[in-house]
């Protein structure tokens, strides 16, 4: 008997319990994403007009992963009707090019690198992700810049040559196109080679007119230009200067000597004076958050009010291996309650379920810095027997053949009445998470189509084949749970 001809007798066209990862689930983003929440989701999300923040714990499989793709495409809907007050959306779950950096830049092994890591670079890693979306936007399509201010736009400038990490073209092809769109004084900025060429070409221009001069009397002329050069010499220095310094400060990134230098030299010394420009000292996260405070005023003079930071796949990066104590190091800096509760500003942390045995741990300076009585903790984020039984059936419904709802196949169709409905609904809940319930059934349904043929099908699963396999899979649980598994 084939798992096919047993689902599509209960009129189901395709098997719901395939896929384990949210991330692949083509039921899950087809037929799901926006119709089956989390009975957590009202805490999780909020309101996309007002972004807050949610610190979530949750085990592998619990749905961590789902609830980010439905908090970014509930945001989306949210953009399509709220045009001038939309809601950017930075997915922060891709960490190793920002630890790679990192550990480049200190030189560190890897036991220790994590060691020095400061809120600072959290928060120049999602300035990367940020203003690297934004100038994508900006530069692909042709939004209109006419509303901002001449120092929003130097602003969006100064944000690009600290943070685009494009790879898609070279950085300053790519910041050129935006400054010239910007219109951004494309000729005043670069009086210093006004004065340079303007002095050659008058000093060149003399000789031509006055070929007879003797070369005595033409040496006060001749120092003229060097004069220019000098000025510009000095600029050039000057933005070497600051290159260096901003690619010291920024640890996690790695941006072209070149061309920060060549895009800081479209900057007046005037513009650059006083701007808070990244640095590795006490004052480094202070200067971050002035950044951010510009780049949320770019956004805001865009049409975007606020902006939802989506952290997940904490334990997944190379130099972190599942490690809780090394998620610990990474995470902790950023549950600053200061950036967390930022004005306009708005985090979803996904976390491991591992990290709350820490947060229990920690003393009261760490409460008092992080505050996570103000963060819409959810802790853990839990499945019941009850509430897995009905995300099977909505995912069985979600695969049925038909559009009547009062003949869409429910779970307890498929199993034999023999086992009753608390009893079917207490060994669902053993298994905690949805990857385990899909994994679970999946198995299931493979074994009841093994101890049948296609000649003399049976279209109900036994409570014999339902115990057997259920205590096989709790014991490979089990052996998960202990770290001798694979789950």
């Amino acid at each position: 008997m084939k798992i096919d001809q047993f689902l599509k007798h209960h009129g189901i066209t395709s098997n719901p319990f395939s896929e384990e990862d949210a991330q692949t689930d083509a039921v899950f983003k087809r037929a799901c994403l926006e119709t089956i929440h989390h009975p957590a989701w009202d805490k999780f999300f909020g309101s996309p007009s007002e972004p807050s923040t949610a610190l979530v714990f949750g085990e592998k499989g619990s749905g961590k992963t789902a609830l980010r793709l439905q908090a970014t495409s509930e945001i989306e809907a949210y953009n399509r009707e709220h045009l001038d007050k939309r809601v950017f959306i930075i997915s922060y779950d891709d960490f190793n090019p920002f630890l790679d950096h990192f550990k480049n830049a200190t030189r560190v092994g890897n036991a220790k690198v994590l060691d020095t890591w400061r809120l600072q670079d959290h928060m120049d890693a999602i300035l990367a992700l940020g203003v690297t979306q934004l100038v994508d936007l900006l530069t692909n399509e042709r939004t209109d810049l006419s509303a901002l201010t001449e120092d929003q736009r130097r602003d969006l400038l100064l944000l690009a040559a600290l943070y685009d990490q494009s790879t898609g073209e070279p950085i300053q092809k790519r910041w050129s196109r935006l400054r010239r769109r910007s219109g951004f004084r494309p000729l005043w900025s670069r009086r210093d080679l006004q004065i340079g060429f303007g002095t050659t070409l008058f000093i060149l221009l003399l000789l031509y007119l006055f070929p007879g001069l003797r070369t005595w009397q033409m040496l006060p002329w001749v120092l003229l230009p060097l004069t220019g050069w000098l000025y510009w010499g000095w600029r050039l220095a000057r933005a070497e200067f600051k290159a260096r310094s901003i690619r010291t400060g920024l640890r996690v990134l790695s941006r072209d000597p070149a061309a920060l230098r060549g895009e800081l030299l479209w900057f007046k010394p005037s513009d650059l004076g006083g701007q808070p420009l990244p640095s590795i000292g006490r004052d480094g996260a202070e200067e971050r958050f002035e950044l951010f405070r510009k780049f949320q005023a770019v956004l805001r003079a865009l049409g975007y009010a606020g902006v939802i930071v989506l952290v997940d796949r904490v334990d997944e990066p190379q130099l972190v291996e599942g490690d809780p104590r090394r998620m610990r190091t990474f995470i902790w800096p950023l549950l600053d309650h200061k950036f967390l509760r930022h004005q306009g500003l708005g985090f979803k942390l996904l976390l491991p379920i591992e990290l709350a045995y820490y947060l229990e741990k920690e003393d009261k300076e760490f409460y008092d810095r992080a505050r996570p009585d103000k963060l819409n903790l959810i802790k853990p984020l839990r499945w019941t027997g009850p509430s897995l039984y009905d995300l099977a059936s909505d995912r069985l419904q979600a695969c049925a053949n038909g559009d009547d709802a009062e003949v869409r196949p429910r779970l307890r169709q498929m199993v034999d009445e023999s086992i009753s409905d608390d009893t079917l609904k207490d060994a669902l809940g053993n298994l905690r998470t949805p990857r385990q319930l899909f994994k679970f059934l999946h198995r299931l349904l493979e074994e009841h189509c093994h101890r049948h043929t296609e000649d003399q099908p049976r279209w109900q699963i036994d409570s014999d084949t339902f115990r057997t396999t259920l205590t096989a899979h709790l014991r490979d649980l089990d052996a998960f749970d202990r770290g001798y598994g694979h789950g």
